[in-house]
């Protein structure tokens, strides 16, 4: 079983509007274009997290039997504290979890596909997704690495546990630039709406 978790709980301070809701076309926002991905890609479970601003983004969660949302009481503390939150509501069977801002909203569902392939056949701990040698999102994570991340303080980052020296990581090239497509303004995100046309 694998299972997605999607960090929505930041304050999106530089886009000056939460980057969820950004329209990503005349029909959907971001959120709901990148849950639609997902629930086509062969995920068990998409773990939507949120927090600042949850009362305007809990209408654009897909209904769906794959997506369900938590709220992170901790947002204002970041991502971390917000991956944890979704780590502790993800289903226990999950063996691998991948990590998806919702930021990003370009990774191509082939992608996440094969990404999950490969994670299933091999024993890394980490799997990272690179275009032309950039890393990018989302990472998948073990389920044997759950612990040392709910162990993590807030003010950690989660890239913390990836520096380990017991923790094997492994970088898959793809020829998807979607994976390295991000935004935090809206002049990124006029870019990241021109590569999606």
């Amino acid at each position: 079983m694998i299972s997605c978790i999607v960090l929505a709980a930041g304050h999106s301070f530089r886009f000056g509007s939460p980057k969820a809701l950004a329209k990503i076309d005349d029909q959907q926002t971001v959120l709901e274009y990148l849950q639609n991905k997902l629930v086509q890609t062969h995920l068990d479970e998409v773990c939507v997290v949120v927090g600042a601003h949850h009362e305007q983004i809990k209408s654009f969660l897909l209904n769906h039997k794959k997506v369900k949302s938590v709220y992170n009481k901790d947002h204002n503390f970041g991502q971390t504290s917000s991956f944890k939150t979704g780590l502790q509501h993800v289903d226990p069977q999950a063996e691998g979890v991948l990590l998806l801002p919702v930021d990003c909203p370009c990774v191509t569902v082939a992608t996440i596909d094969k990404l999950i392939e490969t994670f299933q056949k091999d024993d890394a701990d980490i799997m990272i997704p690179t275009y032309k040698n950039r890393k990018g999102h989302p990472p998948v994570f073990s389920a044997r690495l759950k612990q040392s991340f709910l162990d993590l303080d807030h003010s950690m980052g989660i890239n913390v546990i990836s520096h380990r020296k017991d923790v094997a990581v492994k970088l898959i090239p793809f020829e998807d630039e979607g994976v390295v497509q991000t935004f935090n303004t809206p002049e990124e995100f006029l870019a990241l709406q021109e590569f999606l046309v």
